[in-house]
């Protein structure tokens, strides 16, 4: 499947960088192939705009910002955060700038410390996670890079409990559990929920930081899948603690996600330092990397062109709900093999090409 040939994506919100970013002036970033640009408008509020000014398609991320609005580097024309061409220094005072005057505008809020983008009108709202409310925990920004792979890949990869095994080999992974414990799941409106429980390995940083002096321990795992690429998994420890990552893959292109993650705990600064826990949970997420980059990013909806075994259930759930999110809004899978060969999916009816899961 190819999401920027997939216009429903465009519904969905999604984190594309630190609020805090934009205090250095406009930033460019690229959303489902869409080059966008974002400010602090006058009230410190972020703005999401094309990033072609709409007079001679100058980037506009290249200019500054004036009085709250973007000025465009190469005329001076200024927009507001709605898209609007609010002042042409070329006009006359007081004359009327034309209507036709303006830019592509999209919504754009702040949660968890990061701008949210949707490119369309939403067809659901920002995850919610409700550990980053809680005044017993603190809120750790983690990672912000692209990968080049799929946003689907990482997240199967985050709900398959037989991978750490062979993956995160100088993390947590324990060769006496290949496989989880016990693996349930659940369908929800906003995607899927996974329990389950993993025996891990405890290596000498990670003691620090659970302040568990075992070598060996169990992982009591919470995963819920937000469609369509950001999931929450809260790993809980013996001794009470609470790890809770959230990762997004923001897709920038087909084969290009950034990698957005934050993780929320219930202890303090004091108890364990953020470095720490940063740079345990940067070794994991190198050693799934170095895999996930390796694999297809034209990821098959069908079932029935990979292979599968009991613990990829989590995936293959995530395959189906998505099969049906683009039956549901009238489209067909595009995919790498159908571009080759020239179809158009305007003649073809989605259930026609929309495969069921095993």
């Amino acid at each position: 499947m190819l999401v920027t040939k997939q216009p429903i994506f465009r519904r969905f919100w999604y984190p594309v960088m630190l609020v805090e970013n934009l205090t250095a002036g406009p930033q460019s970033f690229q959303l489902l192939g869409e080059s966008i640009v974002l400010w602090l408008d006058e009230q410190g509020q972020p703005a999401a705009v094309r990033d072609r000014c709409c007079h001679r398609t100058a980037k506009l991320s290249l200019g500054k910002v004036c009085n709250g609005n973007l000025a465009c580097a190469y005329h001076g024309w200024e927009f507001d955060g709605k898209g609007a061409c609010v002042r042409v220094p070329q006009l006359k005072e007081g004359a009327a700038i034309p209507a036709s005057y303006r830019v592509s505008a999209y919504s754009c809020t702040v949660r968890y410390g990061y701008v949210w983008v949707c490119l369309d009108e939403p067809v659901s709202d920002i995850p919610e996670i409700p550990e980053a409310a809680d005044s017993s925990f603190r809120l750790i920004h983690e990672f912000y890079e692209p990968w080049q792979c799929a946003g689907l890949r990482v997240m199967e990869n985050e709900l398959d409990l037989a991978h750490p095994t062979f993956v995160h080999t100088t993390t947590f992974g324990s060769e006496e559990h290949p496989v989880p414990d016990s693996l349930d799941i659940i369908e929800t409106d906003y995607g899927i929920h996974v329990e389950g429980v993993l025996g891990v390995v405890n290596p000498e940083l990670q003691q620090q930081n659970l302040k568990m002096a075992d070598s060996q321990t169990y992982r009591t795992l919470e995963m819920d899948w937000f469609m369509p690429f950001t999931i929450r998994l809260r790993i809980n420890y013996p001794n009470g603690l609470s790890h809770v990552i959230v990762n997004t893959m923001t897709p920038m292109s087909d084969g290009t996600s950034q990698m957005v993650q934050f993780c929320v705990r219930n202890d303090t600064e004091a108890d364990t330092k953020a470095a720490d826990v940063i740079a345990f949970d940067r070794a994991v997420t190198l050693e799934d990397k170095r895999i996930l980059e390796s694999t297809d990013y034209d990821v098959p909806l069908s079932a029935s062109q990979e292979e599968h075994m009991f613990t990829d259930r989590p995936g293959l759930l995530i395959r189906k709900k998505v099969s049906a999110l683009l039956r549901a809004h009238g489209e067909v899978e595009q995919t790498l093999s159908r571009l080759e060969r020239g179809l158009d999916p305007r003649k073809e009816k989605p259930e026609q090409r929309v495969e069921q899961l095993v």
